[in-house]
């Protein structure tokens, strides 16, 4: 009833007669070098679309404005004498918020004196201009845009090429086939561990992200093959920035949705009259499910509410003598409970039945970066950040015949990191650039982790450690440009691991040739480390004749990645483009364990903890290869479409040497988006997006039935590890919007309609000793969510 009346409503109001009024908004920014930063005063900008044309130039700071410029979609367009002009294309400006952007320009090699290059800068282009092979940018609007994305960057992505879906309780980036482990997450350049809430150390993924999209700039997302200043990850890098708040006027924003309550403000600590005075941005989530349970009604979760609350804060110092200074905090807290109550062992439970857990995390990061010029082509950036992670776990055995627990798992996990980075770059010329950085991170280590033995009727602690560990990087970077159409990099990342001695050196290459404006090729190759999780360097060996404890996984060396990429794009007009991809990635030195043969540390970091599996060595190996193909229109004329395919294959081999999937072998998936925005009146505009995604099922390891039934408890058959695939993973999401500026604040509703067939994707299946059966899991079915914001 909820979900009609809203679409009456939507219905009624866009046929409502419209005032006379139209409402103007600004349209400030800066203009930069793409590959310094550095401002570039003079540069012309043009509000494409306007009769007569309008025009500004860009301050000395590189800081220009367009002032009462109508609401809707708007493009501006940036030249600048021996530089490539660019475009911002489908700004969307409301009544209530001025938007600010910042235009990237990159030099042309060709030596002109009076006039602009007008080879424009694609739009699939990333904003590091060294990322050239296996490599996109976004911006902040997909995140909400893309039906099914519920404003989390790690949702969003899930619609680009190469990047596996499977699970709707986690938002795991599954690419390529490789553990979501691989994964680098970088916010603002520091380094963080789990930016989610219920998130376990070593993980990358959770339920869901602290990452407030609100906060977003545009920001790359890296699938292979990426640049040297990337370091200690396998499988991708997701580089976000965050926009900084409004320098001359105060708003405030309030919202609901999926992520929560927010309410959130912005605005400039003091007034200058040249625009660069300090600014702040703040915001506070709170569980929308707990709000929702607080007040006395039930989603059907019974007492598993997740409970959740976060805060993201910058302060951007912009224009000193010194240099630019911006400070960002983030900090998040998050705890549930499963299976406490009998009722909670429903088809869509993804607690195994039998048992109960408590499962809380927390997380806090503060980080202050510097940026300094020495001169208009050099500049240093610096940043120092601290980071703390808390995660507790409790899991007791149940029986729902009298109510009795039986505690089975305790973990008390905490990790701090004390990180300091620093990067010089030189821009020699148009044609030539470099970049020299140093990575110093110091970690303070306290983990403790107990199960229960039923051998030897006792707890056994598996981990007892606190201590600290350092990590030392390096890396060096350099760009030559021939022309304008072929350019190459070349890079090396060096590491050195504290624990154990080890140090690695890490090649990277890559080119990019620009056939001709509309056809381009791109190739690069990577050699790519990663260290483990490091709970997994302190398990123990538990030595039943002696009852003492032997730690055998501090020799455990780097897991390494060789990637090779291939690609070709397709730009069939400013619009529309094709991209193929295809790659071969070989993994090494992946610890495995003669005790368990079938065990691989790739076919971790996909759940909510670890195996705790010890005596690893660094013997296994693994392969991951397949093609992508992406059709992207880019919205225009009021539509997008994006269709992508990846059909791939990832192989592992475990202490036996025999070949396996692993747990990420989907094998295929393809996604179908598209949307449609009409602008009704000057006041109202409405949206209808929809996605559809079929994909390979997940792998699983299949229950032994005969051998849980005479132990009365869930066992696999571990040497049939993923042989085998639940059904196809397939489903369909619906997302309806309305926009509304009036004069003095701004509203917008959505009607997020999840997995609008009722298509039952299978999650898991599971044994329960009480009933003697085995029970399936199934995904997410169908459930609408809601999302109320207002701009003010």
């Amino acid at each position: 009833m909820k979900i009609r009346f809203l679409l009456l409503t939507l219905i009624f109001i866009a046929y409502v007669r419209p005032s006379e009024a139209q409402y103007h908004q600004l349209i400030r920014g800066t203009v930069t070098d793409a590959v310094t930063g550095y401002p570039l005063p003079g540069a012309t900008i043009i509000l494409l679309n306007t009769n007569p044309l309008k025009g500004t130039i860009s301050a000395p700071d590189g800081s220009f404005t367009f002032s009462e410029v109508p609401v809707g979609r708007q493009s501006i367009e940036v030249s600048y004498i021996g530089y490539l002009s660019g475009r911002v294309e489908n700004l969307l400006l409301t009544s209530a918020k001025e938007v600010v952007v910042e235009v990237k320009l990159e030099e042309s090699t060709i030596a002109v004196e009076e006039v602009s290059i007008k080879a424009e800068k694609k739009k699939s282009e990333t904003l590091n201009e060294m990322a050239m092979v296996s490599s996109r940018t976004f911006s902040v609007e997909e995140t909400e845009r893309f039906a099914g994305s519920l404003g989390d960057p790690s949702r969003m992505v899930a619609n680009y090429a190469g990047v596996m879906t499977q699970n709707d309780s986690r938002n795991d980036i599954i690419i390529r086939g490789n553990s979501p482990s691989g994964l680098l997450w970088r916010i603002e350049g520091i380094e963080i561990a789990n930016p989610n809430h219920f998130g376990a150390l070593g993980t990358t993924g959770g339920p869901v992200g602290m990452i407030n999209n609100n906060f977003l700039s545009n920001s790359d997302f890296l699938t292979g093959a990426f640049p040297a200043e990337y370091g200690n990850a396998t499988a991708g890098a997701f580089d976000l920035n965050l926009r900084s708040g409004n320098n001359r006027s105060t708003e405030f924003l309030g919202q609901i949705g999926f992520n929560g309550f927010e309410l959130g403000a912005e605005g400039p600590f003091m007034k200058r009259e040249n625009g660069m005075a300090p600014s702040y941005l703040a915001s506070f989530r709170y569980s929308t499910l707990e709000v929702i349970d607080m007040l006395g009604f039930s989603m059907g979760t019974g007492s598993a509410v997740p409970r959740y609350k976060d805060f993201t804060c910058i302060i951007d110092v912009p224009g000193t003598k010194l240099g630019r200074f911006k400070l960002f905090g983030l900090w998040g807290a998050s705890f549930i409970s499963l299976g406490r109550e009998a009722e909670e062992d429903n088809e869509n439970s993804y607690n195994q039945r039998g048992w109960g857990t408590d499962f809380g995390s927390d997380l806090a990061v503060a980080g202050l970066s510097h940026t300094f010029f020495i001169n208009e082509d050099i500049r240093f950036k610096s940043s120092l950040s601290f980071q703390t992670t808390h995660v507790t776990t409790e899991v007791d055995s149940i029986n729902f015949g009298d109510g009795s627990t039986s505690p089975f798992f305790r973990s008390k996990e905490n990790e701090d990191k004390l990180s300091f980075t620093t990067q010089f770059r030189h821009k020699i010329s148009s044609k030539d650039n470099y970049s020299i950085g140093v990575i110093a991170d110091r970690f303070g280590i306290n983990y403790i982790d107990s199960a229960y033995n039923n051998d030897h009727k006792k707890f056994i602690t598996a981990a007892d450690i606190d201590g600290e560990l350092y990590m030392l990087r390096s890396y060096a970077q350099w760009q030559h440009r021939f022309n304008d159409y072929l350019t190459t990099y070349a890079g090396i990342h060096a590491q050195y691991f504290g624990l154990n001695g080890e140090a690695v050196m890490e090649p990277r290459l890559s080119l990019r040739w620009q056939l001709n404006p509309r056809h381009s090729l791109n190739a690069g190759f990577g050699l790519h480390s990663q260290i483990q999780p490091k709970l997994i360097y302190f398990v123990r060996s538990y030595i039943d004749s002696t009852d003492s404890y032997i730690t055998t996984n501090e020799d455990v060396k780097f897991t390494k990645s060789r990637h090779y990429v291939l690609g070709y794009n397709f730009l069939i007009n400013e619009d529309f483009r094709v991209r193929f991809e295809t790659y071969y990635q070989q993994l090494y030195d992946v610890p495995v364990a003669a005790e368990y043969p079938e065990f691989s540390m790739l076919n971790e970091g996909g759940s909510f903890g670890w195996s705790g599996i010890d005596s690893l060595v660094n013997e296994g190996r693994g392969e991951n290869y397949g093609i992508e193909l992406t059709f992207e229109k880019f919205l225009s004329k009021g539509y997008y479409v994006l269709f992508t395919a990846s059909v791939f294959d990832s192989k592992y081999k475990g202490y036996d040497g025999k070949p396996r999937n692993t747990a990420f072998n989907g094998n295929y998936v393809f996604n179908l988006l598209a949307g449609y925005e009409k602008k009704m009146n000057d006041k109202i505009s409405l949206t209808f997006d929809i996605k559809t995604v079929w994909a390979g099922g997940k792998r699983y390891i299949p229950i032994d039935l005969e051998a849980s039934r005479d132990a009365r408890e869930e066992l696999r058959d571990l040497g049939r590890s993923f042989e085998d695939k639940y059904n196809d993973y397939f489903r369909t999401d619906v997302r309806l919007g309305f926009k509304w500026n009036l004069k003095r604040f701004s509203q917008e509703w959505g009607v997020d309609l999840q997995n609008i067939s009722g298509y039952k994707s299978i999650f898991t299946e599971g044994y329960d000793a009480e009933k003697d059966e085995v029970y399936t899991v199934y995904q997410q079915a169908f459930m609408p969510m809601v999302l109320y914001r207002i701009n003010f």
